[in-house]
């Protein structure tokens, strides 16, 4: 069987590119959902990975959600993706999600996990949490994640009435971050990863930390941990080096150290 997940590193950039080849909209089954945890997996323990771009294979969709031809392996996927696209949320690295099409049902919610969304510019484009045509709820965290990012009214909208959004409707409601024309979408993610990669990685991971913590336990937990963070990155190389650079007036070199 071919993989359905590619993996694509930039050694020098720091940058891991991972896309979702399953056509042909890029649906989730079982043996996908396991291609793509042994991929996290692996990114998640590579020290030199600072950035990770996740993107759809073709130029129709980013991806499509659930494959409704597993059903019989539902029981075990829903856990799974559920699962995964908790770790991608709460990932200690900054993940960019370059849709380069239609992000649909499971599809949006794993852009919704991802720390940016770009969305590829064109009139065809949609994107939705569509399960209650089927009769099902969006289960991968999508009640849970798309209010917090376009509002409690507007979530209830797009959920209860599988209700799509055009690219320039998901820009205006704060959905993605930003627009790209189809032939620049990568070229735009790679800019922005290489912005993120440039970043010191201890304050980055432990921003991504308190964040997260405030968001999965509350506000003082996510206080706490913004002190230890604090705590933590004023005895790495980078402050010095940060500091350094201010003082000389030049860009800083950070090494993650």
């Amino acid at each position: 069987m071919p993989s359905t997940i590619k993996l694509d590193s930039e050694t020098d950039n720091h940058i891991a590119v991972i896309t979702i080849d399953h056509p042909p909209a890029n649906t989730w089954n079982l043996a996908t959902l396991t291609e793509f945890e042994d991929v996290i997996n692996r990114v998640e323990a590579d020290p030199n990975v600072r950035v990770v771009i996740l993107t759809g294979g073709g130029d129709k969709c980013f991806s499509a959600g659930f494959d409704v031809t597993d059903a019989a392996n539902s029981p075990i996927i829903s856990p799974k993706a559920r699962n995964l696209w908790r770790k991608i949320d709460r990932f200690s690295r900054p993940v960019i999600a370059a849709m380069n099409g239609h992000a649909l049902g499971g599809g949006l919610e794993l852009a919704l996990s991802c720390h940016f969304r770009i969305l590829v510019n064109t009139p065809t484009v949609m994107i939705g949490l569509t399960e209650l045509n089927l009769g099902i709820i969006p289960g991968w965290g999508g009640t849970q994640r798309l209010p917090r990012i376009v509002g409690r009214a507007r979530a209830l909208e797009m959920i209860l009435l599988s209700k799509r959004m055009n690219a320039k409707e998901a820009l205006q409601a704060g959905l993605v971050n930003r627009l790209a024309d189809p032939a620049s979408l990568m070229t735009d993610a790679l800019d922005l990863a290489r912005e993120l990669a440039d970043r010191p990685p201890v304050a980055v991971k432990w921003v991504l930390d308190s964040l997260t913590a405030g968001l999965y336990e509350g506000l003082n937990p996510g206080l706490n941990v913004e002190a230890d963070g604090a705590a933590a990155v004023r005895d790495t190389q980078d402050r010095q080096e940060g500091f350094a650079a201010f003082l000389e007036k030049r860009k800083p070199v950070f090494t993650g150290k």
